[in-house]
């Protein structure tokens, strides 16, 4: 079989490609140790509520400290449990103050979720028996729209929240 020398010069680049992605990838996984954010913590998806972080009384904002938060989410059916406040009405929106230190745990008892602070680097995929986390520091203040980015179901476009970081 004859191959034009611009054909072989694509193969060439392309199978290099391929390869410098492995050894990238590699690298990140077996040398610096990297791995999904779901590799940390197993919960039971049918039990949340064991878990001490997604009992009803820690959801949503958990101060640690001055400018330290911990924020407990519940991602589920088209809707983001964020707690209750003291009247016992659903919180939709969380406030932090600014160039607080936030980290965020979130899980699922149903189907694979997304949780995206639109507008920050905060951008999990929330699978079902595992606790995702991410740690961020919220320098802008402003209003930012928490939403699904994950297809959840017929609900999806319902599944939203707000974060108010304020001076």
């Amino acid at each position: 079989m004859h191959l034009h020398k611009f054909e072989k010069i694509w193969l060439v680049f392309g199978i290099g490609s391929l390869v410098l992605f492995m050894v990238i990838l590699g690298y990140g996984a077996f040398w610096k140790g990297t791995h999904p954010q779901s590799h940390g913590q197993i919960i039971d998806p049918n039990n949340v509520e064991a878990y001490d972080a997604f009992k009803p009384e820690n959801l949503g904002v958990n101060k640690v400290d001055e400018k330290r938060y911990v924020i407990n989410v519940v991602a589920s059916a088209f809707n983001y449990d964020l707690g209750t406040d003291k009247d016992g009405n659903a919180v939709k929106t969380i406030r932090i103050p600014k160039g607080s230190n936030v980290l965020f745990q979130v899980t699922s008892p149903d189907v694979v979720h997304g949780f995206n602070i639109a507008g920050t680097n905060v951008n999990m995929m929330i699978e079902p028996g595992y606790v995702s986390k991410m740690e961020t520091v919220l320098n802008n203040p402003g209003e930012y729209t928490i939403v699904c980015n994950e297809y959840c179901g017929v609900g999806h476009h319902l599944m939203f929240g707000t974060l108010e970081v304020y001076e």
